[in-house]
This record gives structure tokens, C-alpha cells and sequence, in this order.
């Protein structure tokens, strides 16, 4: 066997285990739902007291954390499902590319649908807040951006 073939099956050799390492890695990150619900409530709270939201600013913003929390949620708890549809492939004799590509591509869509969502709900934000408001959050944005 050449340098040339040997070369040519090895890096996919590696880059699939790779792939597969980094894979089980991830499962430690996962966080309980309550959790994270209990965090994120605690952080908008936190934030539109520091804005003197008013009460109608507050049910606006409170709604579109609620469903952008909901959707985010059940987006996390999908993952599980892929990567049991994922392993099931992997553990057929000869898994197909294209049920392969068919599962990854519609987690796509779904990050793709969500992050849209997310957009969106930016926008509406953006649109709720005062100009004052808007450029306190700005200033927070930009902290947190350049790391202070």
C-alpha cells in the first residue's frame, strides 16, 4: 500500500474518532430544564428591573422569553434523539449516506428555524425598548463583547 493511500484512509479514520471523542464529550453539558428555566427567568427579571421596564414592557419581553425559552428547551431535548438515530446508523453494517445526511440536515432546519425565532424575537425587543433603554443594552452588549 502507498504513502498516498495510506494517508487517504487515515485521515477520515481520525477525523471520525475525533468526531466520535468530542461527541461523548458534549454530554456532560447538559442542564437540567428547571435549571436552566429557574436562570433565565432570574436573569430578564434582573435585567428589566435595571431597564424600569413597565408593566407592559414587561409582558411583552416576558412573553418572547417564554417562547423563545419553550422552543429552546425543546430544541436541547431533541439532541438526545439525534444522536440515538445517529448511533443506530452507525451500528448497521452499512449505513446509509443519505439517512445519515437526511438526520443532520433537519437538525439543521431546526437550529436554522430556531435561530431565526431568536432574530426575530431581537427585533421585537429592540422595537419594545426606549431609545434610552436600548442604549443601555447596547452598552452592556458591547462590555460583554470586548470581554470587561
Amino acid at each position: 500500500m502507498t504513502v498516498g493511500r495510506k494517508v487517504l484512509i487515515a485521515v477520515p479514520v481520525f477525523a471520525v474518532a475525533l468526531a466520535l471523542a468530542g461527541w461523548g464529550a458534549c454530554r456532560h453539558h447538559a442542564a437540567d430544564p428547571a435549571q436552566v428555566t429557574a436562570r433565565v427567568n432570574a436573569r430578564v427579571a434582573s435585567a428589566l428591573d435595571e431597564l424600569n421596564a413597565t408593566p407592559d414592557q414587561r409582558a411583552r419581553i416576558s412573553a418572547l422569553k417564554d417562547k423563545l425559552l419553550a422552543d429552546g428547551l425543546a430544541l436541547s431535548a431533541a439532541r438526545k434523539d439525534v444522536r440515538s438515530a445517529l448511533l443506530a446508523l452507525w451500528d448497521q453494517p452499512n449505513p446509509s449516506a443519505a439517512d445519515v445526511h437526511a438526520l443532520l440536515d433537519a437538525r439543521i432546519e431546526d437550529l436554522r428555524k430556531f435561530a431565526h425565532e431568536a432574530a426575530d424575537a431581537g427585533l421585537e425587543l429592540h422595537a419594545t425598548l426606549t431609545p434610552e433603554q436600548r442604549a443601555q443594552v447596547s452598552a452592556k452588549i458591547h462590555r460583554h463583547a470586548d470581554g470587561r
